[in-house]
């Protein structure tokens, strides 16, 4: 059996970059998608829709949070995680997370997205978000 290798600040630093650019054109789809359906409504008059930025802010904490709510318990990995070859997995195993342990991190990674750092000063490579949420992200792992 092959050792497990907990990942390190520049995966993970990449892997996180790259869901802040998922997030934020899932965010701007929903956007051009409710803006073509006020188009197809109403031709002669359209105009694209404003959205108060107060409305954003919101929106934006609650689209990353569900993002990698899902993704972490259906698939153990977000979209930026896979494509860097990581997973995120319980701290003593290397099962999806628990929904209300996934929802505790995605929580803690949103609103204190430098507790990455912490993985620099951590022996075991763990960060701010690992250790609130009892969890860990390893190198390359696939279920068969």
């Amino acid at each position: 059996m092959t050792e497990v290798r907990t990942a390190g600040i520049v995966s993970r630093t990449l892997a996180a970059f790259l869901d802040l650019l998922t997030v934020l054109a899932m965010l701007a789809g929903t956007f051009l998608t409710v803006a073509f359906v006020a188009f197809l409504v109403d031709v002669r008059s359209f105009d694209f829709p404003t959205v108060p930025w107060l409305f954003t802010v919101p929106g934006f904490l609650v689209g990353c949070i569900l993002y990698q709510v899902i993704a972490w318990t259906v698939f153990g990995r977000t979209l930026g995680q896979g494509l860097m070859g990581l997973q995120v997995v319980r701290r003593k195993s290397t099962a999806n997370l628990h929904v209300l342990q996934a929802f505790g991190r995605a929580v803690v990674c949103t609103l204190f997205p430098l507790g990455l750092a912490w993985v620099v000063l951590s022996p075991k490579r763990r960060s701010v978000q690992d250790i609130a949420a009892r969890s860990r992200v390893i190198y390359g792992h696939r279920r068969r």
